[in-house]
């Protein structure tokens, strides 16, 4: 018969996030934690699965130009974690660079905490940035540019010119790495043109998706945003009016969806994706509702927001695998 589990094991299965007390264990000491909390997990899913998704679908997308190895499950793999790589070093850069905001909005991080200093922080993103961009180059040279040029947009966000604090560029700042350059960047990988209509148009919608996606974020911000110089949505013009200004990015791209199948930009089995249409006006509402979550480290429409991004590529991969035996 198994012993009984633990109060203490408990606690620890019961932490999901940075937001819940450290809790000391043989497995994880209190800064090794703080070190896991620095990368954000929970943030790493969306790109993670989002590169997956893509790169195997450009895969059986192009399978009649690109033959398919045994062994492409593991070129997907290290894609996806290099992906994940580059995202962790901005979330570490971030939080190094966002020390005082973090003290009034999110003082239970490990840098305002004093877990972990801001200096080694920004080390560790540096060291993550350098191995994600020497794994990147070995995969696929163009994968390896894309791959920089992300690199260039999250370091200059937080580092000067500091495009954090410029209203409305700020937005398109983390739009345009997280979607379009990291869609193309995924493509690429098996020797797939990037520049063809088919990823072209989903990194489009994505990063006029994200343009507006994005605002849910600063939401939990607004106050230490404003004492701090950063100029968000949020702070800038409140909730209501940020939720109308960033409603029309989230909602007609996938509208649209059958427009660009009908130009022929895009295959007409995709366009079941322009029902996640639904999804953003769930974010609508939750985006007026301002409630935060008590699992995840921002609002409900923040989270919202990395699961239909999630689904909106997911979507996409399995139309793509399954298109010769769809109805339509």
């Amino acid at each position: 018969m198994s012993e009984p589990i633990s109060e203490n094991t408990k606690q620890v299965l019961r932490k999901t996030n940075m937001k819940q007390p450290k809790i000391k264990t043989r497995f994880l000491s209190e800064q090794a934690r703080a070190a896991i909390d620095l990368v954000r997990p929970f943030t790493l899913a969306a790109p993670f699965l989002v590169s997956m998704s893509i790169a195997t679908a450009s895969l059986v997308f192009n399978r009649n130009q690109i033959p398919i190895k045994p062994d492409w499950f593991i070129t997907v793999g290290q894609t996806s974690l290099t992906i994940v790589l580059v995202n962790a070093a901005s979330n570490a850069l971030n939080q190094a660079t966002d020390v005082e905001a973090d003290k009034i909005s999110k003082p239970y991080r490990p840098i305002p905490k004093g877990l972990i200093k801001a200096d080694t922080a920004q080390s560790i993103a540096y060291l993550l940035y350098l191995f994600a961009l020497l794994r990147a180059v070995t995969i696929n040279l163009w994968f390896g540019i894309f791959i920089f040029l992300i690199m260039v947009f999250t370091v200059t966000y937080s580092l000067p010119p500091r495009i954090k604090k410029y209203l409305f560029i700020n937005q398109l700042w983390i739009a345009i790495p997280r979607g379009i350059l990291g869609i193309l960047a995924s493509w690429s990988v098996f020797g797939a043109n990037p520049f063809s209509p088919t990823p072209i148009v989903i990194g489009i919608i994505s990063t006029i998706y994200l343009i507006g996606g994005m605002s849910t974020k600063d939401i939990t911000d607004a106050e230490a945003d404003k004492k701090t110089g950063v100029n968000t949505l949020i702070n800038t013009y409140g909730n209501k009016k940020t939720a109308l200004i960033s409603f029309p990015f989230m909602f007609f791209p996938f509208l649209f969806i059958p427009i660009f199948i009908n130009q022929g930009s895009l295959e007409s089995y995709l366009w079941p994706l322009s029902f996640l249409v639904i999804f953003s006006l769930i974010i609508f509402y939750l985006i007026l509702r301002e409630k935060e979550s008590d699992i995840f480290e921002n609002v409900h429409a923040w989270s919202f927001m990395y699961i239909q991004y999630i689904f909106f590529a997911m979507g996409f991969s399995l139309l793509t695998i399954f298109s010769d035996i769809l109805p339509f």
